[in-house]
C-alpha cells in the first residue's frame, strides 16, 4: 500500500499529539504534579488538541476515501479494522474533551470558543466517556506500537512505508 505525503505527515501529526496528550495527561491525573503545572499542561493540553481536530478529520476523511486494496488477507483485514477502531476511539476522545469543557476554550491565547454545554451533570457524563475513551486509546495505542515492532522485528518492514 502506497500512502501520499499528506497521509504521512497527518500520521506522525497525530502519533506525536495523541502520545503527548496521552502522557501528560495521565501523568498529570495519576502521578504528583504541582497545580501550577497542571494548569500550563491541561491549557496547552486542550489549545494542542483543539486545534488538532481538523486535521484529524483530514485524516479520517483520507482513510476512508483514499484509494486502498479490497484483496486483503486477513492479517491485513484486521490491521484495516483496527485502525478504523482507533479513529472511532481518538473520535471520542476529542469529542469529548471539547463537551466536557465547563469553560471556554482557549486556543494559545488567540482566539476563545465557548464552553459547547452549561449543564453540570452533562459535563460529568462527557468527562466520565472521556476519560474511559482515553484508557481504551492508551490501550490500543500500546497494541500499535507492539504490533509495529513485531513487524519489523519479523522482517515485514511496514514502517518503511509510513516514512517520508
Amino acid at each position: 500500500m502506497f500512502y501520499s505525503r499528506t497521509q504521512i505527515f497527518l500520521h506522525w501529526l497525530s502519533a506525536v499529539v495523541i502520545l503527548w496528550a496521552l502522557i501528560s495527561g495521565f501523568y498529570m491525573a495519576f502521578l504528583s504534579a504541582s497545580p501550577a503545572l497542571k494548569a500550563v499542561v491541561g491549557s496547552f493540553n486542550v489549545s494542542l488538541t483543539a486545534l488538532f481536530i481538523p486535521f484529524f478529520i483530514i485524516r479520517v476523511f483520507l482513510s476512508f476515501f483514499s484509494r486502498e486494496q479490497t484483496d486483503r488477507t486477513l492479517a491485513q483485514w484486521t490491521a484495516f479494522w483496527v485502525h478504523k477502531v482507533i479513529y472511532l476511539v481518538t473520535a471520542i476522545v476529542l469529542a469529548t474533551g471539547v463537551m466536557m469543557m465547563d469553560r471556554a476554550i482557549n486556543l494559545f491565547d488567540l482566539f476563545l470558543i465557548p464552553a459547547p454545554v452549561e449543564s453540570v451533570g452533562l459535563i460529568a457524563v462527557f468527562k466520565k466517556i472521556h476519560d474511559i475513551s482515553c484508557v481504551v486509546l492508551a490501550v490500543l495505542v500500546v497494541l500499535h506500537i507492539g504490533a509495529v515492532i513485531r513487524h519489523e522485528v519479523s522482517g515485514h518492514r511496514i514502517l518503511r512505508r509510513m516514512l517520508w
